[in-house]
């Protein structure tokens, strides 16, 4: 907490000495004065490398700047007057606008230019986004949104991994493997592009989305609206970048420690009726997955990672749009070692191995598409879309070390493919009503491919020889999901909305269920900056069936997979009452802080877990859970100083498994039938703080993350402990006129090379050891086009 206080403090000297506009000192009665500004466009986007003038009023000019990527400009040292701030810059209308600075202060300068060129195509698409968001609004649930800007912000800017971005929402825990929990639950977590909902993909290392693409992303939860089922968790609502807000592209490169190497481009435009937006990411590094040591540079750790995503969208008329989205994501990496390990088997003609040269890898596939179609009229608006995705993994064990260290090697193939159909529509049916409505329908199969290599063993599960023999694990399903919702979005007054509907979920797969889920909330907003809201939602979370994989539990009786319990109950649905309530305030222009409560009753409480060596996660049932915790965020801006802050309280308990027990050792089992014990990713604190300033184009940044630790040991009783990395990075913009704009960073994570541990490889369904990256140097640079 020591270093945190003292980031911070260092933040407050750097507004204190580069200029009175963060400060906010008082400044002293006497010239000169300042001018601070921004250039915009007639679709409010930010214009930079824009011509900037300062005239007096006998048509001298002052001083001559540019405008910086975002939009700003400022003119210092301005003697006290009336002045002329005209733009120009090719492709648009020159604007000005007139400001008279009093001695001393300073004066605000807001510019638009007109463009050249016709605007028709943009403004019809802005038009269609709002009406496109306003189908499926979040009334009532807390939201937290990240821009671009705010991606740039962060330590390894758009290069940082997707969840590194959410890392900056309240209520967002950190884990290994890259995972994410959101308020006390495992996974549960809604994906949503553009407004429609994908399918969830098999867990893995990689990241299925890249922080590139991204224009806002909206972590939205709480007590959610009926139009949001099966993962309620939290829902990530990705708004991507188009081509006819951001013409242009970049090609970027980024690296540093590890043997870190990461190429992107991207690329966007228009034309009179059709723009679009495509880019691509490959990586490369030698720490593709958290070490299982301290260790500075990991063994066996390389990973190969590539993504793209294309965005096209196409006018059919003024209210009419069709869209079509695709992305994929695959990676491939080598699963680090843990040196010094006891030979636990003996495998014939092997008689030695060392746990330091295993080789077992992973490889992962992710592929989505979806296409939209979208109208808008004066009372009406829906959007209809059909998606699929194709997700797979792949663990190829070490065949001779697995069998040595766990006495059993398995390769294990597990392959999803998902289609289905959504629709959203709303009414406007008066000034005080406004009706939506919804379906979801998908068909998901799933296969499971198992090959088991396996020693023979006694009834206690000694080896009774040591050549091994392989035993085949398969299944598939075909399921179904099926979603309905209506609500009404009640205007009692201006300031009090009342929003309340019904959900209906059903499930048809391993297990068949469903259920009627009322949602009620409601949010008063003043215009004074303060908004209230309280809700109370019913939920319906059906396991993921891309991850439930029947065993045959009993056909590895006799061999030393054999389990010690042989009960297996199916994976059933959760089944949850979710209360919330929230309040926000607009201290004073530029400062919002916020406050947040929930409380979860839940019936069959999901939860997820590594029990075996593949990274391929498992379902099971707690009987009964609750999780309650406290949110506070607050947000400053002002100028170019910028600063954001997070703090979570939660606590996540569940008690007696009702499926899959024959995953857990007998003693946890019983224990946890007779005992409330924490969830293995429950984390009872969690803070994230970042302070970020531009001081002409160059940009200074510091972030950290405090983590009160996970759960670990027997029946999760013990808890890891506290850390707090530290990141901090700088970047500068150079204009070089006809050539564009050349983008400079570097980065620095993990300042004072922390270590760490994310798992001790103890727990409820945890694995191996995780350490969290040591002290790592990054630079890049980013040429745009």
């Amino acid at each position: 907490m020591g270093r945190i206080v003292g980031i911070l403090a260092f933040a407050l000297q750097i507004q204190l000495v580069l200029g009175p506009d963060v400060a906010r000192a008082e400044a002293p009665a006497a010239t000169p004065g300042a001018i601070f500004g921004r250039v915009k466009d007639a679709l409010d986007r930010p214009i930079g490398d824009v011509e900037i003038q300062l005239e007096a009023a006998d048509g001298r000019v002052v001083s001559t700047t540019k405008s910086a990527p975002d939009g700003r400009f400022q003119f210092r040292d301005v003697e006290a007057g009336t002045y002329s701030v005209v733009a120009a810059k090719s492709g648009f209308e020159n604007g000005n606008v007139i400001v008279s600075v009093e001695g001393g202060a300073t004066a605000a300068a807001q510019i638009v230019l007109p463009s050249k060129t016709a605007l028709e195509l943009g403004v019809v698409a802005k038009k269609l986004d709002l009406a496109r968001n306003s189908i499926t609004p979040s009334t009532g649930s807390s939201v937290y949104d990240i821009d671009k800007e705010a991606i740039q912000t962060q330590a390894g800017g758009e290069n940082a991994g997707f969840n590194q971005v959410l890392l900056r929402a309240p209520g967002v825990v950190n884990d290994s493997f890259g995972q994410i929990h959101v308020r006390g639950d495992h996974a549960n977590l809604q994906y949503r592009i553009n407004g429609v909902q994908l399918p969830e993909g098999i867990s893995g290392f990689g990241q299925a989305f890249d922080a590139r693409f991204v224009d806002n992303v909206r972590l939205i939860d709480g007590a959610l609206p009926a139009q949001y089922g099966f993962r309620t968790a939290g829902v990530i609502d990705i708004d991507t970048k188009n081509g006819a807000y951001d013409p242009g592209g970049a090609a970027s490169f980024y690296g540093g420690s590890r043997n870190t190497y990461i190429p992107s481009i991207e690329y966007g435009g228009a034309t009179e009726s059709t723009s679009y937006y495509l880019t691509g990411t490959w990586q490369y590094d030698k720490i593709g997955i958290e070490s299982p040591t301290s260790a500075i540079n990991p063994i066996h750790d390389r990973t190969n990672q590539g993504r793209g995503f294309m965005f096209l969208s196409g006018l059919l008329d003024p209210t009419t749009r069709v869209s079509l989205i695709s992305g994929n994501s695959i990676g491939t990496f080598q699963i680090p070692n843990n040196p010094g390990q006891e030979q636990e088997f003996t495998l014939a003609g092997v008689p030695t191995f060392a746990s330091q040269n295993l080789d077992e890898n992973q490889s992962e596939w992710n592929n989505y598409g979806v296409l939209a179609l979208q109208k808008s009229l004066d009372t009406v608006d829906f959007q209809v879309a059909v998606y699929t995705r194709f997700t797979q993994s792949l663990f190829k064990p070490d065949e001779a070390g697995d069998l040595i260290f766990n006495g059993v090697a398995s390769r294990d193939l597990r392959n999803s493919w998902a289609n289905g159909v959504q629709g959203d529509a709303s009414y406007k049916l008066s000034e005080a009503h406004t009706l939506r409505a919804g379906l979801l329908v998908q068909e998901e199969k799933t296969t499971s491919d198992n090959d088991v290599s396996v020693f023979p063993a006694d009834s206690s599960g000694a080896q009774t020889s040591d050549v091994p023999f392989t035993i085949t694990d398969n299944s598939n399903k075909l399921g179904y999901l099926y979603g309905l919702y209506v609500q009404d979005e009640w205007r009692l007054t201006k300031a009090l909305t009342f929003n309340y509907g019904l959900r209906y979920d059903r499930v048809a797969a391993f297990v068949r269920g469903g259920q009627v889920s009322p949602r009620i909330n409601m949010v008063y907003a003043t215009p004074e900056g303060t908004t209230l809201h309280v809700g109370w939602s019913r939920y319906f979370t059906p396991p993921p069936l891309e991850l439930v994989a029947p065993t045959e539990v009993t056909a590895f009786n006799g061999t030393t997979n054999q389990s010690a319990i042989t009960t297996d109950s199916p994976v059933k649905p959760e089944r949850t009452d979710y209360f919330d309530a929230g309040i926000g305030q607009v201290v004073f222009p530029g400062l919002h802080v916020g406050i947040d409560a929930y409380y979860k009753n839940v019936r069959n409480l999901l939860d997820e877990g590594q029990f075996g060596a593949a990274l391929i996660l498992s379902p099971f049932n707690y009987k009964k859970g609750y999780v309650y915790g406290t949110e506070l965020t607050f947000s400053y801006q002002i100028q170019n100083f910028t600063a954001w802050g997070n703090f979570g309280y939660s606590l996540a308990r569940g008690t007696k498994i009702a499926s899959s027990q024959f995953e857990f050792d007998p003693d946890e089992l019983n224990y946890i039938q007779q005992h409330y014990v924490y969830l293995d990713h429950d984390q009872r604190y969690t803070s994230s703080f970042g302070v970020s300033y531009l001081w002409n184009d160059t940009r200074f940044m510091a972030e950290c993350l405090t983590s009160s630790g996970l759960r670990q040991g027997f029946a999760n009783t013990g808890k890891l402990p506290a850390y707090t990395p530290v990141n901090i990075g700088v970047s500068h913009v150079f204009h070089l006129n006809e050539l564009g704009t050349l983008s400079l960073r570097a980065d620095i994570l993990n300042l004072f090379d922390e270590s760490y541990e994310i798992r001790s490889g103890t727990g409820i369904g945890v694995g191996a050891p995780q350490y969290g990256g040591r002290r790592a140097y990054f630079a890049g640079i980013s040429k745009s086009f």
